[in-house]
């Protein structure tokens, strides 16, 4: 038998990794994945890839490393199917017994044990002249919804796997079963303007929103951006969806006069006074944009001071206290590893300025096991315990403001936003750096959107550490990010299926696609949303495999439409009764032009004033846009949203009207998606995007404001046109809130 030629041996190793042989675009057009690119991501993997004996080597260190461990890391299976457990062992041993022992969740304790030739046989290999069977064990009970452990031994050998069982489908709010449907305003925090706050939203001005979207929409929900922790410092790091921290909050949201230990702390209370402060948040607030560095600095300030407060109350055995440390303690090694973070950020920041990343910091800090690093915590602890007691008081806040939502009757109250990303100079990298791949960036393949492909610029999840770890990491992530809520947007949903992956050193165009691990996944994402009681919406915009829909679909995870994007294969836009019914509908998203800027075509002005296109592009986009509007135009009268003695040719409307805005927001209205969400630039008309991708400092990204304040919203003639239009809207298609 002849030997494998290297190209087989990279093709297998790839097929190993999920690394797919090629790719289809939107355009119809088959990418083939170069060897080079195979080599490259397969190196950044670990894998031997220049040579066909580096190949064979890896590949059997592989398959060696599967077939000789007894069980494997992490097993996901449905509720109410066979509690299968596949174990490998060598098959000179079929005759001996293996035991088990079985720790559910809530810490009950199983054990039995089942003759190894009783099982069946469900693969086999020889390795080194020595044959493994693969024999599936059945647990003999049921197990409950959750995460539980199985350790087994057979002859001197024992391993324990993560078992997880999962629901066949994601939770549903029962206002939504049956056909219901519902709708909402999507806003960005930190954008909010109000009398209140100081120059950056907050969750009082969050509370305002909930109770406009209640009394004056009937609406049923409040779509929050990502609120994650980020560093504050513009331009490169003011994106929720680029994060410093996908686990923990921005303190930024923090309403600081509304916290206990500020309204105690007569220093707090007498600064806030003060003239200085008076003025600084005076100019915040006027401030068009988000200045998030003085933001920043003023809230630390205060906060400190409350801090300060709190630690003399932390001293005594109080209710408050109490609750503190059950807060530490329920978050364990995942906060204090970001609170480490931050306080060694600062301190290093402090002591040298110019000090801005932790791949920077001196070597021993980069290490989050080091003894240096150890030695730190010791040393600088109240540091460290003023982090962890800011996201305490953001838990506590944000609890406060989903209660609310429930009290003012929302039937899904907040909908919050997990990034896809996470900032490779962050607290995640620095603190769980194996579970990332390094050698490799993330990005997307050419599109009409992006015509040379994207680079996103953060690296890959690392798949087999995750799942050696039982996906540990994977389902905090959406458990912290589920938590007061009512309903979860996953960014970029297609990452659970497979990410596009540009090795360094190349353009997006020359990546590849690679596979995860995506039916456990999508399981223990159900798991969680049934946990937490919050219905799923994976944003699935791009190049979308009709099996990655399908999936979801059978899951019950909500697709994301968008009106921009829906036409039919003649390229015209789809009636809204063409719309599916499980998902959600929306006009724009932070990253496309807002309905007025798409109407004025100041998206293109803006690429064009960036630099990110020239003339002659810039020219061809607004001849295209002419004829978006165009056929955009064409369905609307087609539907009779818009009067027939109106004008009919896009030429006509240089600017949104306001018949043609009401006429869009009833077409999305009219919808079978369950969900509606209308952005807030959307409802008031506003021409600006929050983000022009491509840019950084040649746009001011992810700061600019509302064009209204929340004052303004529920007292001006003007914003009350648009709110009434908004909540005909919504009673005329049956989605008033029902709770």
């Amino acid at each position: 038998m002849d030997s494998p030629t290297f190209e087989q041996l990279l093709d297998r190793a790839a097929s190993w990794y999920g690394i797919d042989a090629g790719f289809w675009d939107i355009f119809g057009t088959r990418h083939t994945t170069s060897v080079a690119a195979k080599q490259s991501i397969l190196r950044a993997l670990g894998v031997a890839a220049d040579s066909a004996h580096g190949l064979q080597e890896s590949l059997a260190a592989l398959e060696r490393g599967e077939w000789e461990r007894l069980l494997p890391p992490a097993v996901v299976v449905v509720e109410g199917s066979e509690m299968e457990l596949p174990l490998h062992v060598p098959a000179e041993d079929c005759d001996d017994v293996a035991h088990f022992v079985v720790t559910s969740e809530t810490g009950e304790r199983h054990e039995f044990a089942q003759a190894l030739v009783e099982l069946p046989v469900t693969g086999t290999v020889v390795l080194d002249g020595r044959t493994w069977l693969r024999r599936t064990a059945t647990l003999p009970l049921r197990l409950a919804l959750g995460y539980h452990e199985v350790t087994a031994s057979s002859v001197g050998r024992a391993a324990t796997t993560r078992f997880i069982v999962t629901p066949e489908r994601a939770y549903m709010n029962p206002h939504l079963a049956g056909g219901g449907r519902a709708a909402g305003i999507a806003v960005s925090l930190y954008g909010v303007r109000s009398a209140a706050n100081w120059g950056c939203g907050d969750f009082r001005d969050l509370g305002a929103v909930i109770d406009w979207v209640s009394e004056d929409l009937d609406a049923s929900f409040v779509a929050l951006n990502p609120l994650h922790a980020i560093h504050n410092r513009r331009p490169f790091n003011t994106s929720p969806y680029l994060p410093n921290c996908i686990f923990y909050q921005n303190f930024l949201y923090l309403d600081v006069e509304g916290m206990e230990d500020f309204s105690n702390c007569r220093r707090a209370r007498a600064l806030r006074t003060s003239a200085e402060v008076t003025r600084e948040i005076e100019e915040l607030r006027a401030s068009p944009f988000v200045e998030y560095e003085r933001v920043s600095a003023l809230k630390l300030r205060f906060l400190k001071l409350s801090f300060v407060q709190f630690l003399r109350e932390w001293r005594r055995d109080t209710q408050r206290t109490r609750e503190f440390d059950a807060f530490r303690h329920r978050e364990g090694s995942l906060l204090e590893g970001f609170a480490t973070y931050c306080a060694l950020d600062e301190y290093l920041h402090r002591r040298n300025p110019d000090l801005w990343l932790w791949t920077e910091w001196p070597a021993p800090y980069q290490d989050p096991n080091s003894p240096q690093t150890a030695e730190f915590r010791q040393k600088h602890w109240r540091s460290i315990l003023f982090y962890q007691y800011l996201q305490w008081q953001i838990d506590k806040q944000l609890a406060a403001a989903q209660q609310r939502a429930r009290d003012r009757k929302l039937s899904i109250g907040l909908y919050h936003d997990l990034a896809l990303a996470t900032d490779r100079f962050g607290s995640d990298l620095w603190a769980h750096r194996p579970f990332y791949v390094s050698g490799c960036r993330v990005g997307s393949p050419p599109d009409d959107f992006s015509p040379k492909g994207q680079d996103w610029a953060f690296p890959p999840p690392n798949a087999l550490r995750h799942r050696e770890d039982g996906y540990r990491l994977f389902a905090e992530s959406i458990r912290k990010n589920c938590r007061h809520g009512g309903a979860l947007r996953i960014d970029h949903v297609m990452r659970l299926f497979r990410l596009f992956w540009i090795p360094d050193g190349s353009e997006a165009s020359e990546g590849a696609y690679v596979r995860e691990r995506n039916e456990d996944l999508v399981r223990i994402l159900a798991l969680e949303s049934v946990r937490n009681q919050v219905v799923v919406v994976g944003e699935d915009l791009g190049t979308v495999e009709p099996s990655i829909r399908e999936t979801l679909a059978r899951i019950g995870i909500l697709s994301y439409r968008l009106f921009y994007f829906e036409k039919n294969e003649r390229g015209e836009f789809r009636s809204y009764s063409e719309y599916p019914t499980q998902s959600l509908v929306s006009s724009t998203t932070h990253d496309l032009p807002t309905l007025a800027g798409f109407w004025k075509a100041t998206d293109i002005d803006a690429r064009l004033a960036a630099g990110i296109v020239d003339r002659a592009t810039a020219q061809a986009q607004l001849e295209q846009r002419q004829r978006e509007k165009q056929k955009m135009l064409d369905v609307l009268f087609r539907l009779e949203l818009v009067r027939p003695e109106l004008p009919r040719a896009a030429t006509d409307y240089a600017e949104l009207t306001g018949e043609l805005h009401n006429a869009i927001v009833g077409f999305l209205a009219m919808t079978p998606s369950q969900l509606l969400a209308i952005n807030h630039e959307d409802l008031t008309k506003e021409l600006h995007q929050q983000n022009l991708p491509g840019s950084t400092w040649q746009y001011p990204n992810w700061g600019r404001k509302m064009r209204f304040t929340m004052e303004e919203l529920r007292g001006d003639a003007e914003t009350r046109g648009y709110t009434t239009m908004f909540r005909n809207w919504i009673g005329r298609s049956g989605r008033r809130n029902q709770a």
